[in-house]
């Protein structure tokens, strides 16, 4: 038998009193640390929780799995996790493997970290995007930073992890982050994030010692978040019930604000671009071609698929409007190359 028991948020305050009694049974008791950390008062007083085999574990020792699962074929089996077990996709895997073994398996479930968070900060959950992590190594933010980019548009909130190494007791500053995301931003330019975002940090969710505080990212970069561990968060489109609550259960250094309003698609940051330019291009091509009606019907194409393009992105659909100016650039290119002159001016 195998048990994916969940710790909750608030160390040994917070273990369900059903996991107490599994607990209390087990034959073999694996606690894994690398998802979130684990005070060494608690660990202590976890371990006291139970007369099994007690054994602290790593990623690669659950990744790999054969031992647990191993024993969980004659032996009643604990594993341990901070939070809910199934908010770590290894850990998911671990029970698939498990009843693809006939290992019968059995889940107790806890607050996570993360949907206690997002409570605690007064946001709304359904509005949460795709989650990131940001790593120390700071090559690896054009992911996080897109998926910002996305959650963005689509009017959704962010929830970046930062980056926690169990062998190295290592975690992530949030400064580090905020600051190679304003790094980012300057070889991305899609305007996602700037010195000005908005955002707020999370610490020690579930702990007397939690903070929330937001405010502008120069703000944020010049406060004090404490001990880790730390999340980051950058909000998309705030209703009016969330931009109140975040000003009552956190620390609000300045006003909170829609950081939506100032992101465009990459098709609306193309088109704003390129239908400027290619009108200029048009009205300067066109006394070329005055009196020639052979090259009338082209021109006349050019100036519709223009504004087809500029109906097509208000209709809200941005690959036809891309493809339309495509159109009138190709046709534009064309007329300047028959006379001689750079498709490229």
């Amino acid at each position: 038998m195998l048990y994916f028991v969940g710790l909750g948020i608030s160390g040994t305050k917070s273990i369900p009193h059903e996991a107490l009694e599994i607990l209390s049974k087990a034959d073999i008791v694996y606690l894994e640390q690398f998802t979130s950390p684990i005070s060494k008062s608690d660990f202590t007083k976890i371990k006291k929780l139970t007369s099994a085999e007690f054994k602290p574990v790593k990623r690669w020792f659950v990744e790999d799995g054969k031992e647990i699962l191993e024993k969980a074929k004659r032996k009643k089996v604990v594993f341990l996790s901070y939070g809910d077990p199934y908010i770590a996709t290894t850990h998911i895997e671990l029970r698939t493997r498990a009843i693809q073994e006939k290992i019968k398996t059995k889940s107790i479930h806890a607050s996570s970290s993360i949907t206690a968070m997002v409570g605690e900060m007064g946001l709304h959950f359904y509005k949460i995007g795709r989650i990131a992590t940001i790593m120390d190594e700071m090559k690896s933010l054009t992911t996080p930073y897109y998926v910002i980019y996305k959650n963005i548009i689509e009017g959704n909130h962010t929830v970046l992890l930062l980056e926690f190494n169990q062998d190295k007791d290592f975690f992530l500053n949030p400064k580090e982050a905020l600051n190679g995301l304003i790094k980012t931003e300057k070889g991305q330019k899609r305007n996602v994030i700037t010195s000005s975002t908005f955002a707020i940090i999370a610490s020690r969710i579930g702990f007397k010692d939690q903070s929330i505080i937001s405010g502008k990212i120069s703000s944020l970069l010049k406060s004090d978040f404490g001990r880790p561990p730390h999340t980051i968060i950058v909000p998309g489109r705030l209703h009016f019930t969330e931009l109140d609550a975040l000003k009552v259960l956190g620390q609000c250094i300045d006003e909170p604000f829609d950081n939506s309003e100032r992101t465009q698609k990459i098709s609306h940051q193309m088109m704003k671009k390129y239908v400027p330019m290619i009108k200029s291009a048009l009205e300067e091509i066109e006394p070329h071609y005055k009196n020639q009606k052979e090259f009338k019907i082209i021109l006349e194409n050019a100036n519709l698929y223009i504004k087809d393009a500029e109906k097509f992105l208000e209709d809200g659909q941005d690959e036809v409007a891309i493809l339309s100016i495509g159109y009138a650039d190709g046709l534009i290119d064309a007329l300047r190359l028959a006379k001689g002159m750079d498709p490229k001016m």
